[in-house]
């Protein structure tokens, strides 16, 4: 199992909401990015809920410590006013036993139970001084259920070691089964005439004051949420009488990209929105007729170019022939007329060359190149064009080699014109190689197939290789030439590429020579997937061989027999012929000599 496979599983086995939550967020940040209106509504909403945060949580503090302040204040104020009565109530008693000191905590907070549950109140008396005499009475409360746990222990020691009165928030039940509720804890020490110390501690209710609290974050809670509705529909009506042109202006930008260039921006008004409409139909108007202008122009060239390519190849044709008889008859002249003859029989033959090329290029112009679709081995396109440069791999002082791990590639392609794009590659190796190796790699994969030609001559600077597909473009034109060309090679060569929807890429360092790669898809209605790596990489690593083949005397490609791969430990071999070789894994030499043995062409070694 890959990677790719066992994350798709994991993906597939995540829980629901996960997924959901990620198509969410997917879908969320796609209209960030592509809606302008969507980012603005949210932007806005996200400021106006952080404003509103802060302001609400501001206001609702200062409510809350209003609230509790001024209920505490009143709390406190009736706790010291009961705590003193109590106070006065026991000084004013002589009770010494501990019956008569019942009935007097009994009568003096029977009073106060009287008006606890009008105030909200429930008092706890608890003995502060754990004595055994005779006086002495245990914790009294107003309710049953509430005992002396109900009181903090802080509470009550700070009651116990201070001198003053003292308050605590807690949770208490007010009610018998009731749930808790938030109080404040009020507590003082009150002594009995036998110096009995005891802490009197109040619960007062302050459910109201959080009653009132929570309402008023309900009514912030709502005013939330109408605000935002309210700004999110503002934001929405302004940011779409804004969007909206410019969303026009997008859709007939997207028309005039696709060719519609009558397509034109309806005006409104005299606003800016408005000017900006007549500003971009006039801009549009200026480009359509530019475009018209260009049109006429490049017609005009084309058939300019067409119509004297074709009117020159008659009288080129008389010329030719007329350079051809002077030429086979060069050896009765003398030197001088001799060298003459030979001049104008190569420069005809350019001038040929030359019109063959405009006339080409003429057709891609024109939109009238068409293929001639055909399954073909690669293998048998480079062969011919290798042995086709066996005299200038001979001239040059070069040597030629085709490294490749395959025996065989069929691909659909028209194969004079991917003839003639790798004949274009080789001789430009050739003649810009310095007289230095020229390597011809072939790889394929699933889709497609790559055939890189690389040198190692002079090569090219950044600026140079931008400009090298251009037409009539030449590195360096003060250059002596070993053969005649126009410049536009490479430009018919990165046409006839478009046509089988391929590609040509060319790398280049100074000093260290040049390669371009020609990849082919294999299908031609299957295009190249640029999410699959090359086939050979830029530029590609040599790959050993295991056969050779050279060029002869005559200029024809010869074929050697096999080299056993397991004659020395390196696994591989070459034979220095000085000429031309053609390098295979086993089996490639024999499916090349069958070739050339059906070719039967004369000065061709068997092997």
């Amino acid at each position: 199992m890959t990677v790719d496979s066992r994350e798709r599983n994991a993906t597939r086995f995540k829980p629901r909401w996960i997924r959901r939550l990620r198509l969410g967020r997917r879908i969320l940040s796609r209209r960030w990015h592509q809606s302008l209106q969507f980012r603005a509504i949210l932007v806005a909403l996200t400021l106006t809920l952080c404003a509103f945060f802060a302001t609400g949580s501001f206001m609702s503090h200062q409510i809350a410590d209003r609230l509790f302040s001024d209920r505490l204040n009143q709390v406190l104020a009736e706790a010291r006013t009961d705590i003193a009565d109590v106070q006065a109530s026991f000084d004013a008693s002589d009770a010494s036993d501990r019956t008569e000191v019942q009935a007097l905590i009994d009568s003096t907070m029977g009073a106060l139970s009287m008006d606890s549950e009008e105030a909200g109140r429930h008092w706890i008396l608890i003995p502060l001084d754990r004595g055994a005499g005779q006086s002495f009475v245990g914790v009294q409360t107003q309710s049953p259920w509430m005992t002396s746990a109900s009181v903090p222990q802080q509470l009550q020691q700070r009651v116990a070691e201070g001198d003053g009165t003292y308050w605590q928030p807690a949770s208490v039940r007010m009610e018998e089964g009731g749930a808790e509720q938030p109080v404040i804890v009020i507590g003082d020490v009150v002594q009995l005439n036998q110096n009995a110390r005891y802490g009197l501690f109040f619960v007062y209710d302050f459910a109201d004051p959080q009653i009132t609290l929570n309402s008023i974050h309900a009514v912030l809670l709502l005013s939330m949420v109408a605000l935002l509705l309210l700004v999110g529909t503002i934001v929405w009506y302004v940011t779409r009488e804004v969007v909206r042109p410019v969303s026009s202006t997008a859709r007939v930008s997207e028309q005039l990209l696709e060719g519609d260039l009558d397509v034109r921006m309806e005006v409104r008004g005299s606003n800016e929105v408005a000017r900006l409409s007549r500003s971009f139909n006039r801009m549009a108007d200026n480009l359509q007729e530019q475009i018209t202008q260009l049109e006429q122009l490049s017609t005009m060239q084309q058939t300019f170019v067409s119509d004297v390519s074709h009117e020159l190849r008659t009288p080129l044709t008389t010329v030719k022939m007329a350079a051809e008889v002077l030429y086979n008859a060069r050896e009765e002249f003398d030197p001088v007329n001799r060298r003459s003859a030979e001049l104008l029989h190569h420069q005809v033959d350019r001038f040929d060359s030359m019109l063959s090329d405009l006339l080409e290029i003429s057709r891609f112009d024109a939109g009238a190149a068409t293929l001639d679709i055909a399954s073909t081995d690669i293998f048998s396109v480079i062969y011919d064009v290798v042995e086709a440069a066996g005299p200038l791999v001979l001239k040059c002082g070069s040597t030629l080699t085709v490294r490749s791990q395959l025996t065989r590639c069929v691909a659909q392609m028209d194969q004079r014109r991917i003839d003639r794009i790798i004949r274009n590659l080789v001789s430009n190796a050739l003649e810009h190689g310095e007289g230095k190796p020229v390597e011809i790699y072939v790889a394929s994969n699933e889709n497609a197939v790559a055939v890189a030609v690389r040198d190692y001559g002079i090569g090219m600077r950044e600026e140079q290789m931008t400009k090298v597909f251009n037409r009539f473009w030449r590195a360096d034109p003060a250059r002596a030439r070993t053969v005649g060309g126009t410049g536009l090679g490479l430009s018919i060569a990165l046409e006839d590429t478009r046509l089988h929807r391929g590609q040509l890429d060319v790398w280049a360092r100074p000093g260290e020579g040049a390669c371009f790669r020609l990849t082919l898809p294999l299908v031609r209605t299957q295009a190249l997937d640029p999410d699959v790596p090359n086939p050979l990489p830029m530029p590609p690593a040599p790959v050993l061989a295991d056969s050779t083949a050279h060029v002869t005397d005559t200029g024809s490609l010869a074929l050697t027999a096999q080299v056993d791969p397991f004659a020395t430990g390196t696994g591989s071999h070459a034979v220095q012929l000085g000429e031309s070789s053609i390098t295979a894994t086993p089996g490639a030499l024999e499916t090349a000599a069958g070739s050339a043995a059906a070719s039967d062409q004369p000065g061709t070694e068997a092997p």
